[in-house]
């Protein structure tokens, strides 16, 4: 009798890969395909949406053949937020390539939208987001005024547009379903995160018409089936995802991810809780018509940073070798890395920042740049983490961890030295496939519920705070003077 399992897409920014899950949340089979990273002019990050299919449909095809006889009950999909795509509904092909949620072009766009009167206040209100080229709407208004006959065709309903969680399931269905859900949808700035719906007034501001756009639909809940008739069964954000795959049900839970950029999300509950400290509040779930909401920090360079320093820099082969000369040393030997290379995320928002590097010496080598980059990672995080103890007034306990990066030891310990808070590593590390697989094992039956859920997640080490105080105080604020360096380098276009 074949077994039954329930299967992950992980569709992130520099890879699709395919999870297979038993019912004891073990791995049964894996796959993974990494695909092209476009960069037409600097600032600027693109993907093609057809490799993204192509790549993602021959990770789920190879994860099956290697699980073997199994009985698929449903299909979770985790993807990369922000990352727009727009496409044909006639011939099902898109129209231009993925706009990333890195790409900064619409920076000037926003600054010269900020300045109208009312619509940062707007935005915030009703999206709990800012007004940044980060998010989709920009994307896609972008399209639509710069590809020929593009806009037409959408003002005739001729266009679809969704993140790639739309596009995945549209591409699965045989262009048979359009949707996505609710953690995606308040990713674009056109969804009113409190009416539950997409609002009139923000698709005017950014010029989207209403027809582009998915259906709604539940992150755990049954809204269509495949082509070959498997139950599409779960649908979230990578790190609402994440958020759920860590079990973090409970208002003031935390988790960061650490993967191609950092995100740290907080549970808040039923609450909506607006930040004081330029945070965004992010819908982290909807489950049987109920939402929930996280506070959510973003970093644009995390993992991104040792990625540099291997592919462009050339001074490690590996992220285990650049993990491994990180703790090799104390410190960085006064170096600080600022890797603000797609600008700034939060707290600071500013696109028109550059990555910088200062306190070199004559003795800094690629030994420092290494703890130089994975201690930048750690910053960037310990940023975020004072910012959202001082918005939702809840010290954190502990602070759950994923992503690749998550396995240094060397980033973890530093990161509990910045934070004073015990850092913990999950056994199962792949939290962002397991929380898509979690809510579509939901929907179908396959686990009872978040009980059963919260006593399967399981410690694998902690990281307990070490270190002197007054020296990590001293660093921080060496930190914090190298990131005012880095900040507006690049001049505000008119």
């Amino acid at each position: 009798m074949s077994a039954d399992v329930i299967v992950a897409l992980d569709q992130g920014t520099t890879s699709s890969r395919a999870l297979v899950f038993d019912r004891d949340s073990r791995i049964v089979a894996v796959a993974q395909k990494e695909f092209t990273q476009h960069y037409p002019v600097p600032g600027w990050v693109e993907h093609d949406p057809e490799e993204i299919w192509q790549t993602q449909k021959q990770t789920l095809d190879e994860a099956l053949a290697e699980a073997g006889e199994v009985n698929v009950r449903a299909i979770g999909i985790a993807n990369q937020r922000e990352t727009v795509v727009v496409w044909d509904r006639n011939t099902g092909a898109p129209v231009y390539n993925a706009i990333v949620w890195q790409d900064r072009r619409t920076a000037d766009t926003c600054r010269k939208m900020a300045a109208e009167d009312g619509v940062v206040a707007m935005v915030g209100d009703r999206t709990g987001l800012r007004l940044d080229p980060y998010f989709s709407a920009t994307k896609a208004a972008w399209i639509l005024n710069h590809v020929e006959g593009a806009r037409e065709k959408a003002e005739r309903g001729e266009l679809a547009m969704g993140t790639v969680d739309s596009w995945l399931v549209w591409k699965l269905t045989g262009g048979k379903l359009h949707v996505t859900d609710e953690s995606n949808a308040s990713r674009s700035l056109l969804y009113n995160i409190h009416e539950h719906c997409w609002d009139d007034e923000m698709l005017e501001l950014f010029g989207i018409p209403r027809s582009m756009l998915p259906k709604v639909c539940d992150s755990s809940g049954i809204c269509g089936e495949t082509s070959d008739g498997v139950p599409i069964a779960g649908m979230a954000g990578d790190q609402q995802a994440a958020l759920f795959g860590q079990a973090c049900f409970e208002k003031g839970m935390a988790k960061n991810t650490y993967g191609t950029g950092c995100f740290l999300l907080m549970h808040t509950g039923t609450d909506a809780v607006r930040s004081e400290n330029d945070l965004l509040t992010t819908v982290a779930w909807r489950i049987r018509g109920v939402t929930e909401y996280a506070l959510e920090g973003s970093v644009f360079m995390g993992g991104a940073v040792v990625q540099w320093l291997r592919d462009e820099m050339k001074m490690v082969e590996t992220a285990a070798e650049c993990s491994e000369l990180a703790a090799s040393v104390d410190d960085a030997g006064g170096l600080f890395l600022v890797p603000a290379f797609a600008g700034l995320g939060a707290p600071h928002w500013d696109p028109y920042a550059r990555g910088v590097a200062v306190g070199m010496t004559r003795g800094t080598g690629r030994t420092q740049f290494c703890r130089a980059a994975i201690e930048a990672i750690a910053y960037q995080v310990n940023d975020l983490a004072e910012c959202m103890v001082a918005d939702s007034g809840v010290a954190l306990e502990e602070l759950r961890v994923d992503g690749g990066a998550a396995r240094s030891d060397v980033l973890l310990q530093f990161q509990a030295d910045l934070a004073q808070v015990d850092v913990v590593r999950p056994e199962v590390v792949e939290t962002t496939a397991l929380g898509a697989a979690y809510l579509a094992g939901l929907a179908v039956g396959f686990w009872d519920g978040r009980e059963e859920i919260g006593r399967r997640w399981a410690k694998e080490r902690v990281f307990d705070p070490a270190g002197d105080k007054e020296e990590v105080d001293g660093k921080v604020r060496g930190w914090r003077r190298a990131v005012e360096r880095a900040k507006h380098w690049e001049e505000e276009k008119d």
